[in-house]
C-alpha cells in the first residue's frame, strides 16, 4: 500500500470539508489555497464571516481614517495566528514588495498599505480581509485528503470574494457536479 500522493498540487484550488469533518473549526468549510509546497500548505476558509467584526472598527483600531463609505467583508480564514490579516483582493491593486499573486484574477497582501488602499480609495475594486489562516505541515493536507477529510475542486476565483457565504459549500460541490445530499459521512479507500 502506498501512501498519499506527495506530488499533488493544491495552489489555487478549493478544498471541501466532507460531512463528519472530525474538526469542528472546518465542519463546512470551503478553504481556497494560496500555497502549496512539499513543506506544507497555507489556506483561507472562504465561508465564515466574523460577524462581531467590521473593516471600519479595524480601520478605527489601526488609526486609519477611513475616507469612503466602502467596507469590505471580515472572515475567519483558520485558526492559526487569528491576529494576522490577509487582504485578497482583485489584481488591480499592487503593492511593491508585499503582494503574492495567487490565483489567475486573485492577489493577497498581508500590510498594512492594503488597509489603507480600501480604506482611501477605488482599488482594489474587490476585496475580502481574513482573520487568521490555515495551516498544514509537510504531508499533513494530503494524509487528509486521503482520509477522506476534503474533497479537491478546482476554484472559481469569483466564489472567493463573493459575499454569498451561506452558499458557498454547496456552490463549490456544485462546482464537481456533486449534489449535497448525495455525501456520506462515511468514506472509504478501495
Amino acid at each position: 500500500m502506498s501512501g498519499p500522493d506527495q506530488s499533488l498540487e493544491l495552489a489555487g484550488k478549493l478544498l471541501i470539508a466532507m460531512p463528519g469533518m472530525m474538526n469542528p473549526r472546518f465542519d463546512g468549510s470551503v478553504i481556497y489555497i494560496c500555497s502549496h509546497s512539499s513543506e506544507g500548505a497555507m489556506g483561507l476558509v472562504i465561508n465564515r464571516p466574523i460577524e462581531t467584526a467590521s473593516f471600519k472598527e479595524l480601520c478605527s483600531q489601526l488609526s486609519i481614517e477611513a475616507t469612503n463609505a466602502r467596507s469590505i467583508p471580515v472572515l475567519f480564514g483558520g485558526p492559526v495566528d487569528q491576529s494576522r490579516g490577509f487582504v485578497v483582493h482583485s489584481q488591480d491593486y499592487q503593492a511593491e514588495v508585499s503582494t503574492q499573486i495567487i490565483g489567475q484574477t486573485l492577489s493577497m497582501t498581508a500590510t498594512r498599505d492594503i488597509i489603507e488602499a480600501v480604506a482611501t480609495g477605488p482599488a482594489p475594486e474587490q476585496a475580502s480581509l481574513f482573520m487568521g489562516y490555515s495551516g498544514w505541515g509537510a504531508g499533513q493536507i494530503e494524509d487528509e485528503i486521503a482520509n477522506n477529510g476534503w474533497l479537491v475542486s478546482d476554484a472559481n476565483e469569483d466564489m472567493v470574494l463573493s459575499v454569498d457565504h451561506g452558499g458557498k459549500w454547496q456552490s463549490a460541490l456544485g462546482l464537481m457536479g456533486i449534489d449535497a445530499l448525495m455525501l456520506s459521512s462515511y468514506g472509504g479507500t478501495a
